[in-house]
């Protein structure tokens, strides 16, 4: 798909999306390798899972699934990390027709239960280790386990590029995270930015592993289905918390030679002086990277890192891929075939100058639109364009990314909302306001800052500080606690009553890090 041109101009020229009549991604991930050659292996999970071995686990899931009452259109949650069940339990539900909610294991139960609420989830596939917000929900909760699962073939559903297959619930960076519904084109969306931000991946001997989990966009698309759908095997091995010496081992153990890093993995293995030989290609995206970071990964890793650029909405859009041109530092790369993406004005037109980084409609990775939110959907959209929420330039082709429109933290690679958290902290009986923004970190790109105006009575101090932090962690996710508190007499406000986040930001900048 990505060697049929000698230059990225030709390729993008020549590319089109191929789009059948009737697509399942279950079939395009599994199946028909499972068809074709069912002993390649498909995932390493401890020990090599064959194709042939994963969609038997996938069909006595589908199984399951069906006599627990699921059909078309039903969604169905996925709580759990890097397993070849995972894989099998997203497999299971579109090849029932029904739409699968990636979900992560470190949210807190106020997180993970309103994701399912605004979802209507009918199930959940999780693991024996539970999780307490599955109990507060009350739903039921299939924990697949190879000998309790019914045998026999199950097809996967006809369906068509457009049928909804996946919700993936964004950061909410205003009001409550929004659910994301992709069809199920979504994932030949990403097979071409994945396999160039890899250098053609699907060389012989490839073997990728990210350390990402695979509730997010970019565990999920950017490496564990496009190397199901690429034949390429999938290393599930999740690090609780990144290491630098288990990374290696991975690594080394695995005989990986393909790895989507994010940045804040990049800089633990910088500030660890790493060097890891013998790999192919290092993929990095959710924040640029500088000249330094990029010259560094030559020489720890011995090949160039391809940065590469995307969201939920739409991913893969653009990327960089050493195999076909020279990164230019400080600029993200360029567009992806098939994704026509531009810097617009107010008034949807393409602009040489700074304005809004924009994605053409008619991309394979782009969204049905919002779940049951049709305003949140069209205000995402300006014309023709939807609009990414970043500001940057084009030039020559290469994009560079110039700061953010809206309010999101970029934290270790995660993106993060700060409505969610400042909601949570309102919970608090000790809080009366609070805003939430992102503070400059030199390690994760951003913290999570809270700045909280307390209630009569309260007096803030390190106790409160900790009782908070711990408030935020236990409700939400442990990733988005806020790792600094401040208090304050007021908090910068519209005249409407709404925290002005950009004057925090700007407090903030001016303070030192506590981290």
């Amino acid at each position: 798909m990505t060697h049929s041109a000698p230059d990225w101009d030709a390729l993008r020229a020549g590319f089109r999306w191929e789009l059948p009549a009737r697509l399942n991604m279950a079939r395009q991930a599994c199946d028909d390798w499972a068809d074709r050659d069912p002993t390649r292996v498909a995932i390493i999970d401890g020990g090599p899972v064959t194709y042939a071995a994963l969609r038997g686990m996938a069909d006595g899931l589908a199984r399951s699934l069906v006599a627990l009452g699921v059909a078309r259109g039903d969604r169905v949650g996925v709580l759990r990390t890097q397993s070849a069940w995972t894989a099998a339990a997203h497999l299971a539900i579109w090849k029932l027709g029904a739409i699968s909610i990636p979900l992560f294991k470190l949210f807190g139960p106020e997180a993970l239960l309103s994701r399912l609420t605004d979802a209507g989830a009918r199930l959940v596939i999780g693991d024996a280790e539970g999780h307490p917000g599955l109990t507060e929900w009350g739903g039921a909760v299939l924990v697949p386990e190879t000998a309790d699962l019914p045998q026999g073939r199950v097809d996967a559903a006809d369906t068509g590029p457009d049928d909804p297959a996946v919700l993936i619930y964004t950061s909410g960076t205003t009001g409550s995270p929004k659910g994301a519904l992709h069809g199920h084109r979504v994932l030949t969306g990403h097979l071409p930015g994945v396999a160039l931000s890899h250098d053609h991946l699907g060389q012989p001997g490839d073997v990728i592993w990210t350390p990402a989990d695979w509730a997010w966009i970019g565990g999920l698309f950017d490496v564990l289905m496009p190397g199901l759908a690429l034949g390429v095997p999938v290393v599930a091995a999740r690090m609780a918390k990144f290491d630098v010496d288990v990374c290696r081992n991975i690594i080394g153990q695995h005989h990986v030679r393909n790895v989507f890093f994010p940045p804040t993995a990049l800089r633990m293995l910088k500030a660890a002086d790493a060097t890891i030989p013998g790999l192919r290609s290092v993929a990095s995206g959710g924040e640029p990277l500088g000249a330094e970071m990029l010259d560094w990964g030559r020489r720890a890793f011995g090949v160039a890192i391809n940065e590469f650029y995307g969201q939920t909405e739409c991913n893969m859009v653009a990327t960089s891929c050493g195999a076909m041109f020279a990164a230019r530092p400080g600029w993200i790369g360029r567009a992806v075939p098939g994704f026509d993406v531009a810097v617009i004005d107010k008034d949807g037109l393409v602009t040489a100058a700074e304005g809004d980084i924009a994605v053409r409609r008619g991309a394979a990775s782009m969204m049905l639109g919002y779940w049951n939110r049709p305003d949140d959907t069209a205000a995402k959209f300006r014309g023709d364009w939807m609009l990414t929420g970043d500001r940057g330039v084009i030039t020559d082709g290469f994009i560079r990314f110039v700061g953010r429109d809206d309010d999101v933290i970029t934290s270790a690679g995660y993106r993060i909302g700060p409505a969610e958290i400042e909601d949570c902290l309102l919970t608090h009986p000790a809080v009366a306001t609070v805003g939430v923004v992102g503070k400059p970190d030199p390690l994760r790109t951003e913290i999570v800052k809270a700045y909280v105006v307390l209630k009569p009575g309260h007096v803030g101090g390190n106790d409160l500080v900790t009782n908070l932090q711990a408030h935020v962690q236990e409700r939400l996710a442990r990733h988005s606690y806020p790792r600094e508190i401040a208090f304050l007499h007021a908090l910068p406000m519209t005249v409407t009553g709404k925290v002005i986040r950009r004057e925090l930001r700007a407090i903030a900048a001016t303070e030192e890090s506590g981290t």
